[in-house]
């Protein structure tokens, strides 16, 4: 049996704060096929940002182990790690903040190149850098502007041009068209499928969009609170979600169909603390299934079928 292209085990990214350890993430763990998207997806402060960053190395893990190509990344240093950021990229949400305002569209883009010293000679940078622009879709009478003079469609385009620019085999896109107009939010993800297909890049897809989500990957990742709730193919996941969290969630995606009643789902209760977090089920006061087995012990993930897992009591019963 062939090993997946990543595995993470496990994954645990805690945060120190006067009142004790946040749980950003706790023990996450998943696989992901080489050429494919796997969509990660929870509300604001879920830790899925936070996910992405500990796969690409941005951040140290607390605990866990992530194999990429059958490698514990986690160990790498120094070398090694400066290796593995050629082929683990990063799109990041706000394209206007992650680029340099001092830096020209050039400069940003041939940047990780000379870094890496992929080239020798400014010529062969400046083409590879023009390659990539035409790639993205990027006009070259724009390679000596910045990012204030360019929208904000133009500027995620640098972002994911920057993320090529090293000829990576994994990309995790931290909610790359969020902070986009619509009409433009549709052009960078068929960007980004005409990538993969050219390319065979593989994508780690976070967002809080779930019908970007349905469109785009073709498995799903909830998270609620640090931990992974629901994982299941996007049809599995769609036709019957399980957990009371993603009930909620899909409940919320707007129908263009006026006539059709779907019911809302609405969320009450407080969300329960990511610091120091009992040995309970951290969905518990928000939802209306909760018993008394879920105050006593944090429930298991477990598979209920078909690869579909579930972090929940109820369906179990």
């Amino acid at each position: 049996m062939n090993e997946p292209f990543l595995e993470l085990k496990d994954v645990k990214k805690y945060f120190h704060t006067p009142s004790g350890p946040l749980h950003a993430v706790d023990g996450v763990s998943f696989t992901l096929d080489k050429g494919k998207t796997i969509g990660v997806v929870g509300e604001s402060g879920c830790g899925k940002s936070t996910l992405g960053r500990v796969v690409s190395r941005l951040l140290d893990a607390t605990n866990g182990e992530i194999y990429f190509e059958g490698e514990n990344i986690l160990k790498y240093k120094g070398r090694q790690l400066k290796d593995m950021r050629r082929k683990i990229q990063m799109i990041f949400q706000d394209p206007f903040s992650s680029l340099n305002p001092r830096k020209t569209i050039y400069n940003t883009i041939a940047e990780p190149m000379i870094t890496q010293r992929m080239f020798t000679g400014r010529g062969s940078v400046e083409k590879r850098t023009l390659e990539i622009m035409e790639l993205v879709g990027l006009a070259e009478r724009y390679i000596n502007g910045y990012p204030h003079e360019l929208d904000g469609g133009r500027r995620q385009r640098v972002g994911i041009a920057r993320a090529l620019a090293l000829e990576p085999e994994l990309i995790v896109c931290d909610e790359p068209v969020s902070a986009l107009d619509v009409s433009i939010q549709a052009q960078i993800l068929n960007l980004l499928k005409r990538l993969q297909q050219q390319f065979g890049y593989s994508y780690i897809f976070i967002t809080h969009d779930m019908s970007v989500v349905r469109h785009f990957t073709q498995e799903v990742l909830v998270m609620y609170l640090g931990q992974m709730v629901e994982k299941a193919s996007v049809k599995e996941l769609f036709s019957n979600p399980r957990h009371p969290y993603t009930q909620a969630l899909l409940s919320a995606i707007p129908s263009p169909d006026i006539d059709r009643k779907r019911e809302r789902v609405i969320l009450k209760g407080e969300i329960t603390s990511p610091i120091n977090p009992k040995d309970e089920c951290r969905f518990a006061d928000r939802c209306v299934y909760a018993a008394e087995v879920c105050r006593e012990k944090c429930p298991p993930l477990v598979d209920t079928g078909g690869e579909h897992f579930v972090r929940c009591y109820n369906p179990l019963l």
